[in-house]
């Protein structure tokens, strides 16, 4: 998360040293302090960059994203609508889970939010092209059909239901990221009543690492517990009476 520039010094509690001892190394050099101490120079992963961009909006954390992705199925060349791009971090993994022949489509209702997601998507994926984000309500209208995947991190997902049941695909999926159960409740139920979907699942995940050392295994003493809840459905052929 440090650009290297010319002429710069690092510091930090473990002592400092130049920039430029850097120039030319690949990733995973290590490089000494004034204070003697090594440190490992490393290219951030999009989970590193996930949690320390800059942001207009509480991100969806690693653990989530992850989850998405494969509660969502998202796959290369894949169209993919996603609502609520806040601060771009859903956006990114997304960008970068459908590849250069797919495409994502985000939307936010606000333009501070939609300029936040533009500056982080260019700052970790300057080279890809494969997103369109535009100011506008999925609530209200969905200008995209033939979807293979709609991703919703919005405070009230069932209103966009409707226009869902027209914009994916047989088969299609539609995810939803939300903080409360309450929140879940309302969806869930939107969704069993609509006969355009089916098989309507809820999880959350929780993450613990551990400790490993020659004398001593043992889990860390905090974790990451509830961040939110993941809903998904898939569109289906209404069934007749």
């Amino acid at each position: 998360m440090v650009k290297l520039t010319a002429g710069e010094v690092f510091n930090s509690h473990n002592g400092h040293f130049k920039h430029d001892s850097l120039f030319n190394k690949p990733p995973g050099s290590w490089v000494k302090t004034s204070q003697g101490n090594l440190m490992l120079a490393i290219h951030p992963t999009m989970g590193d960059f996930t949690k320390l961009m800059p942001r207009t909006a509480t991100v969806i954390y690693p653990k989530d994203l992850g989850a998405i992705l494969v509660s969502g199925d998202i796959f290369p060349g894949a169209k993919v609508l996603e609502a609520g791009c806040g601060s771009g971090a859903v956006t990114i993994c997304l960008m970068r889970a459908v590849g250069e022949k797919g495409h994502v489509y985000s939307y936010d209702i606000r333009e501070d939010m939609i300029e936040r997601t533009k500056q982080n998507v260019n700052e970790m994926l300057p080279e890809m092209t494969n997103m369109s984000i535009e100011l506008g309500d999925v609530s209200s209208k969905i200008d995209h059909d033939d979807l293979d995947r709609i991703i919703l991190d919005l405070p009230e997902p069932w209103k966009v239901v409707e226009n869902a049941c027209h914009s994916l695909k047989l088969g299609g999926i539609l995810l939803s990221f939300l903080p409360t159960i309450l929140q879940v409740h309302e969806l869930s139920e939107t969704l069993k009543v609509n006969p355009n979907f089916s098989m309507v699942e809820t999880s959350e995940l929780m993450v613990r690492s551990w400790n490993v050392a020659q004398r001593s295994v043992r889990p860390d003493h905090r974790m990451i517990g509830h961040t939110g809840f993941i809903t998904t459905a898939r569109k289906c052929v209404p069934l007749k009476n």
